[in-house]
Formats: structure tokens, sequence, C-alpha cells
């Protein structure tokens, strides 16, 4: 058992220990902390193995460009646009930003009101995105159009057979998204420090690990599980681009690993949002005996409340995603400080501390 640890641990530090001497050998002159190079910095074209996800209301423009200039792979959140019209000049502005890679999600889910998914699909394709994160529903039916127009299709999974499935229809890489993650962590509550080893048994393409993820500890401890990267939504939620109102950011930076609530349970489509006195009202709703009805709770947790609530910095007025990460939040930075900041992190933890643990 501990020979096998060690030979893990032994080969992680050769593996990633080799690759950081090389990427440091680059560039003449380069500091030490900026580059790590896995499948999925060399298939996206990005700096870094670090991934900013989808997020209604807050994957805009000014986001998703500072985490691409700052050399991860920034998303913008097509739904957050009200028309696949106005996501094209979304698209416009954030290239008018950075000239890095940036992706563009699309989360496909039964709504109310008809959604034209195909539209907002063909807009992508339309503006020239070349990686697109997709959410939700099985992505099959728009791979066609994505894979013609040569764009990478990264699709988010909460269990492995999701994951491979994903693998089977034809996705480039997967976000592998443990039970730790904000808004919906699956109904199967495995966390990932089961399932990135799991994805890394069975999957041949690239993953990231998404979840409880907001340091450099978490990318090279999901590096040493088996990952290509690492996939923050919440973290990046608490940065200084970050368009939501002070007080939001401030409620996360505040608050513990104990401050989110898992909403949606009775109906079988569980989400994590931050613990608020909605939250807890829709939690009492839910507790109730006999079957809840969403007519119950829909008044509480409408969409446009947590739109309203980002803009205005009301915290009770509606609900919003947020995972167990904000526990290890304590600052509210810059994207380029933040990532640097996890990259330095996770290559001293490789290069420095696992080392010495081999050598003693």
């Amino acid at each position: 058992m501990f020979e096998a640890v060690g030979w893990c641990l032994w080969h992680f530090v050769a593996n990633f220990g080799g690759r950081l001497a090389d990427a440091r050998t680059v560039e003449e002159g380069r500091n030490w902390g900026q580059a790590i190079k896995t499948r999925i910095t060399e298939m996206l074209g990005i700096a870094h193995p670090v991934v900013q996800g989808g997020m209604q209301w807050v994957g805009v423009a000014e986001l998703a460009s500072a985490v691409s200039n700052a050399g991860g792979l920034g998303t913008l959140t097509g739904l957050t646009q009200p028309t696949p019209d106005a996501l094209s000049r979304e698209i416009a502005r954030c290239r008018d930003m950075t000239d890095k890679p940036f992706a563009v999600n699309l989360t496909i889910l039964p709504t109310i009101k008809p959604v034209p998914y195909k539209d907002y699909a063909q807009a992508i394709v339309d503006s020239g995105v070349k990686i697109v994160e997709t959410a939700g529903r099985n992505p099959e039916p728009f791979l066609p159009l994505f894979k013609s127009a040569g764009i990478k299709v990264i699709h988010k999974c909460t269990s492995i057979r999701h994951s491979l499935k994903a693998e089977s229809i034809g996705c480039d890489a997967v976000s592998v998204d443990g039970f730790e993650c904000a808004g919906h962590p699956g109904e199967d509550d495995v966390t990932n420090l089961i399932l990135l080893p799991l994805a890394a048994r069975r999957l041949q393409i690239p993953f990231v690990a998404s979840g409880g993820l907001g340091d450099g500890r978490g990318l090279a401890a999901a590096l040493a599980l088996g990952a290509d990267g690492i996939n923050m939504g919440t973290r990046f939620m608490v940065t200084e681009e970050s368009p939501i109102h002070i007080k939001v950011k401030q409620a996360m930076v505040e608050a513990s690993e104990l401050d989110t609530a898992l909403v949606y349970r009775t109906l079988s489509n569980t989400a994590r949002v931050f613990k608020n006195s909605i939250a807890e009202q829709v939690l009492e709703i839910e507790s109730q005996p006999g079957a809840t009805r969403f007519e119950d709770i829909q008044p509480l947790v409408q969409g446009a409340k947590g739109k309203e609530l980002f803009a205005e910095g009301d915290l009770e007025r509606g609900i919003w995603s947020a995972g167990m990460v904000v526990g290890l939040i304590e600052d509210i930075p810059s994207c380029d400080e933040l990532i640097q900041r996890i990259v330095a992190d996770a290559e001293e933890i490789i290069s420095d501390r696992l080392a010495q643990i081999l050598q003693a």
C-alpha cells in the first residue's frame, strides 16, 4: 500500500517536475511560476490549466477577457445574453478586450419559455469562437455544427457515466464536476476525491476538475488525481473584474465552507446555492410532508431576482449559485493576480514540498 502510494507520488513529481523545468527554459529570463503544460493547455492554446466556467449573469466580456488575458480560459455565458444577436455582440466586445482564446458556454435545459438554442449555437459559429463549453442536456444534436466549424467542445458532467457518454459522442474534453460544486452537482453526491481518479482511469480525452477548487493546493491536487486542469466558477465570482455587486463578493469572502445549501433535492434537480434567508425558506418548504411542487417555491427562486441581487447587492433578494469553495476565499484579487498565485503555489507544491517528502 505505502510502496504503491510512494510510486504514484514519485511518478507525479517526476512527470510534472519535468514539465515545469521544460517550461521555464522556453523563454530566457522567464520567471518561476509561469507554466504548467497539460493536454488541456495544449488543446486550447492557453498558458495555464485554469478555466473559468460559464455562470449565468456573471460570464460577460469583462470577466472572460480578464481570465484569458491572465493566461487561463475565459468563458462567456451564452444565455446571459437575451438573444443570439446580443451574444454575437458580446463575443465581438470580448474579442476587442483580448487576443487570447476564450470560450462560450451553452447550457441546454428545459425552460418555461422556449430558448432558440440552434440560433445561439449558430451565433457562436458565425462569430468564429473555437471553444464551447456545453452543460445540461446531451449536446450531441449540436456537435455536427460545432465540429464543422472546428470548435473544441468541453461538456460539463457530474458523473463518470455521463463523462464516458460525452466522450463516446465526440466531445473533445469534459469538465468533471464533483459534489462540492456550485449550481447543479447531479444526484449521485460523489466528491472529486473519487470522481477524478475514476475519470483518469476510464477516460481517454482530457478533463478538468470542477468543484471545491480555488487555490494552488487545489490545482496541484487535481493534477495529482489525474485531471488536466481546473474549472473554477465561484472563485472567479470573487474577483475585481467580476460584474457582481461588491456586497455579494464580500459575503462570499466572509462565508465558511458551511455556508451553502442544497435546494431542489425533493425535485431531483439538486442545486448548491449560497445559504441566505431565501435558501432557508426553500428548504423549509421542501421539508414539509408530501411532494414539493415547483409552484410552491417559484416566487422565491425566479432567475430575475438573482440578476437583481447581483446588480443591487441585496443579499436577501433571491438565491445565487455558490460552491463550498467559499470557505477558501479570503480576498478579492484581480483575475491576473489570482491565476498567477494559483499556478505559482501549485508549482511550489509539486516541485518543492512533494519532492521533499519523497527525499525523506
